[in-house]
């Protein structure tokens, strides 16, 4: 049987491949706000079941069982966000820790219907598609990190990290949000970028830019 918590152990480690992150237990427990002990049960339990491998590292790496779980609940996760966004108009930094409430609430019936309402193509309110992208495949579409951005260049706003509310709060207040667009003002020598949003100048640190992937544009802000 799959239950609530172990749907949340599934997605989390697609969510940290996704992202480029080694997957151990330590990290899994970060994500999910939960001793280790408890990853060290979740694991011994995902393994029985055929839907995870720990490797002799320590890495855990999803089976194909365990991967197709976790890529349908990244998709109901889409499109529930999608639908408070879309249809209900709910703030787009609000919906990902509702959508998180409601995901595992959703019937199949009703997730055909959101999909068939919806679409599968669709990009979610920060920018990201349905199925998780790694930063090598995001690259290969032309985006590159806000952190490695170039002074003097604009870009637009392309994919946000959607699991910090209060990083997308902090980047909304800035003017830093999906499809903004922004201009490299200077980098100072500890990294932090000086840029030029929508809503004025700004100053955003390192580890806040190396969580938003942007694409080059020739166009000013406005």
């Amino acid at each position: 049987m799959i239950t609530v918590s172990k749907e949340d152990y599934l997605k989390a480690i697609l969510e940290a491949e996704s992202e480029g992150e080694s997957v151990i237990s330590a990290r899994l427990a970060d994500w999910l706000k939960v001793s280790a002990p408890a990853v060290t049960m979740a694991l011994r339990r995902l393994r029985k079941d055929g839907l995870v491998r720990v490797q002799a590292d320590g890495h855990v790496r999803l089976t194909a069982a365990g991967r197709k779980i976790a890529r349908r609940l990244t998709l109901r996760h889409h499109l529930i966000e999608r639908m408070l966004a879309e249809l209900f108009g709910m703030e787009w930094w609000k919906v990902h820790d509702e959508a998180e409430r409601l995901e595992h609430a959703v019937s199949p019936d009703f997730e055909a219907k959101l999909l068939a309402k919806l679409g599968k193509r669709g990009a979610c309110p920060h920018g990201n598609l349905s199925e998780m992208e790694s930063p090598a495949s995001r690259r290969h579409r032309g985006l590159l990190l806000l952190s490695d951005s170039v002074p003097g260049s604009a870009y637009a706003v392309s994919g946000i990290y959607e699991r910090d509310r209060r990083l997308l709060e902090f980047l909304e207040a800035r003017g830093i949000r999906p499809g903004a667009k922004l201009r490299i003002l200077e980098r100072n020598y500890d990294q932090t970028l000086a840029l030029s949003t929508a809503t004025g100048n700004v100053s955003l640190g390192h580890a806040a830019a190396a969580r938003v992937w942007v694409s080059p544009t020739d166009q000013r802000p406005k």
